[in-house]
């Protein structure tokens, strides 16, 4: 399966480069967009969880690798739940 790789940058200005074990985050996501921490939390678990079904019919077993990237993710977007407004930025794609 082709890997695919997203780069952001949260609203506190720290970036991180997201793993997908799937070119179906392209779908989700173009760089330069900014999203809502919510509203990128829920395309990336719509995302994260499509991909790891495409490897679970490919192979047989879903991918553990998307589900801790989302994990992250949620753990990350979580620092600013008091933050109203507060937008991740897609940077790359890759």
């Amino acid at each position: 399966m082709p890997v695919m790789h997203f780069r952001i940058r949260w609203p506190d200005g720290v970036e991180a480069n997201c793993y997908s074990p799937s070119t179906v985050v392209g779908e989700f996501f173009t760089p330069g967009n900014t999203f809502p921490v919510d509203d990128f939390v829920a395309r990336s678990r719509e995302a994260l969880t499509i991909g790891s079904e495409r490897v679970r019919e490919k192979y047989g077993f879903a991918c553990s690798a998307a589900m801790d990237q989302l994990a992250q993710i949620e753990a990350d977007a979580g620092r600013f739940d008091a933050r109203p407004g507060a937008l991740v930025t897609v940077l790359a794609l890759d």
